[in-house]
């Protein structure tokens, strides 16, 4: 019997406390050859373009896999200027960034995001699964570069969106979709199969302080662990100030729920449903929308999260990352 081959995974990213654990988790799949990551792409969000791709780098570097290429961010001109500085830190990394070893790709001469994913979808068409934990201004833009070349993926695993909870950044929006709904329209548009992980499951993915002791508990002086364990205090401060946790002492590991669905898909219930972006309310931009009606859902364009098994998804994030300490 032929095995299946490891995905080939480009991670799209705005580091953020999340999408550094969220990172290193799938470097821990890389390590033991249970995934390959093909490429980093760096998006504007969370912190400005530099600093994205540079945590990106560090990480990167820190964990022995500075060889994979990272990807600029493409330049977005938002009508915001609010990023998310007051939850992950000036730098995205809780303020750490000076702890770690200085980035090793130069940012002025990197690839182009959406050069880089265009590129990698023509060269292996239907083999490589792109993980989006950031806004959609990178994907969006190669598809506009290259019409239909998002249907060249494997799959598209996005954490956004909000539909039966409230939302992080406003009362209706999810933060990755309110940054650039205009991106997200368009990559929600691109083809019938997006996967979509919510704030209605990630809300429930409480990393806790316990669990940050048991992950570092036996190298508690190695360099990771004195990272990982100064990046938790960090988000569990700044989630108990902006209240997101119900007073648990720890924080969301959101963008950790995407790679929960490529390696665990058991730990999540998925609905198939019809996701529209709001890009034009007043009060309602980035809101994610679906019929919940028990009517026919004619041209879903998407399969939602809407469940998941908290206990099983932290059980295995805790155990890989132990393997990377």
């Amino acid at each position: 019997m032929k095995l299946p081959a490891i995905p080939k995974i480009i991670l799209d990213t705005d580091p953020g406390g999340d999408d550094i654990f969220a990172l290193l988790w799938l470097l821990s799949f890389v390590n033991r050859g249970l995934a390959d990551l093909v490429a980093v792409t760096s998006v504007d969000g969370n912190v400005s373009a530099r600093k994205t791709f540079s945590s990106a780098s560090q990480i990167l570097g820190l964990t022995g896999f500075s060889h994979i290429e990272v990807g600029r961010p493409v330049p977005i001109k938002s009508d915001t200027n609010q990023d998310a500085e007051h939850i992950h830190g000036a730098d995205g990394m809780g303020n750490l960034s000076q702890t770690l070893p200085p980035p090793e790709h130069r940012y002025e001469s990197a690839r182009y995001a959406d050069d880089l994913i265009v590129d990698h979808l023509n060269a292996a068409p239907g083999e490589i699964t792109i993980v989006a934990i950031a806004p959609l201004t990178n994907l969006a833009a190669a598809e506009a570069k290259q019409p239909g070349i998002l249907k060249k993926a494997q799959e598209i695993v996005i954490m956004g969106g909000a539909f039966q909870s409230p939302g992080n950044v406003t009362p209706h929006a999810e933060f990755n979709i309110w940054f650039n709904p205009q991106a997200a329209a368009v990559v929600f548009d691109s083809r019938d199969d997006i996967v979509v992980l919510p704030l209605d499951v990630t809300r429930h993915l409480i990393f806790t302080a316990d669990m940050a002791q048991a992950l570092t508990r036996q190298h508690p002086d190695g360099k990771m662990a004195q990272f990982l364990l100064a990046l938790s205090d960090f988000m569990i401060g700044t989630a108990l100030q902006y209240r997101e946790t119900e007073g648990i002492p720890g924080f969301l590991v959101h963008d950790a729920a995407t790679l929960g669905y490529l390696f665990y898909p058991e730990t999540l219930l998925l609905r198939r449903a019809i996701v529209r972006v709001e890009t034009q309310g007043e009060w309602t931009r980035g809101q994610t929308l679906m019929d919940h009606r028990h009517r026919p859902q004619v041209n879903p364009n998407a399969w939602v999260a809407l469940q998941v098994d908290v206990r099983g998804f932290f059980t295995s994030f805790v155990e890989d990352l132990r393997a990377m300490m």
